[in-house]
């Protein structure tokens, strides 16, 4: 699995200036470690970070992820941030031929082994988990009808838009491809990009998805977490 940790997380300054978000504190300890036993308890161990700012943090605190009883290794962007298709893309050496793809600040109780099931017998080179979010928690940008990912654009908004992208995705290297090394990418135009030919399987979560990209999700899921314990 790679995990998308690399940007500068403005929305979350002044404490982004100093720690890099997977760090930031949630209930009680840092967010990366709530984010570590979802994926340790579905079974999901084999870890590739791909971190920018404030890398050198996260892996000086959790090295190779021995002490949480995963394998963690590290793909760093180097001197310019790349993106998130650009990081993913310089990470997939370390990846292998298909793997999932999270971003760093999503905390998704999902069911990580069926979207993988799922992925596999689509037969396409990517998927992308959907949540029906009719607006709710932030702007639908999805057109998801009968089970197939009519549109995913961030820019055309028709009325059939009642999801959005859930956070969670599947892809094989080869849809990557195409794309320019060590350059910015945005993993969205990749996706609108393979979409558009017809080859972003869809899958649907009925559960709602959970971040700390923003102050108020950062606040909610502290909450959430603090009742749990």
């Amino acid at each position: 699995m790679a995990i998308l940790a690399g940007g500068l997380a403005t929305r979350l300054r002044p404490v982004t200036e100093k720690i890099p978000k997977l760090l930031i504190e949630v209930a009680g300890e840092p967010f990366f470690n709530h984010q570590l036993r979802l994926l340790k308890q579905a079974g999901l161990t084999r870890l590739v970070l791909c971190v920018g700012h404030l890398g050198q943090m996260i892996v000086d605190r959790y090295g190779d992820g021995a002490g949480w009883g995963v394998s963690i290794d590290y793909s760093f962007d180097g001197p310019q941030l790349l993106g998130t298709g650009g990081a993913l893309i310089r990470a997939l050496p370390k990846l292998g031929d298909a793997f999932y793809v999270l971003y760093g600040d999503s905390y998704l109780p999902v069911d990580y082994q069926a979207v993988g099931r799922a992925f596999l017998a689509s037969g396409q080179p990517g998927l992308m988990t959907v949540f029906e979010n009719h607006g709710a928690y932030d702007t639908s940008n999805v057109w998801f009808e009968d089970g197939r990912i009519r549109l995913y654009s961030k820019t055309e908004k028709p009325p059939q838009m009642k999801h959005i992208d859930y956070g969670l995705g599947v892809f094989r290297a080869a849809a990557l491809a195409d794309q320019p090394r060590d350059a910015v990418v945005d993993l969205a135009a990749v996706q609108s990009a393979l979409c558009a030919r017809g080859e972003l399987a869809g899958y649907e979560v009925k559960e709602r998805f959970y971040e700390i990209g923003s102050p108020a999700g950062l606040q909610e899921l502290d909450e959430l977490l603090r009742r749990k314990t």
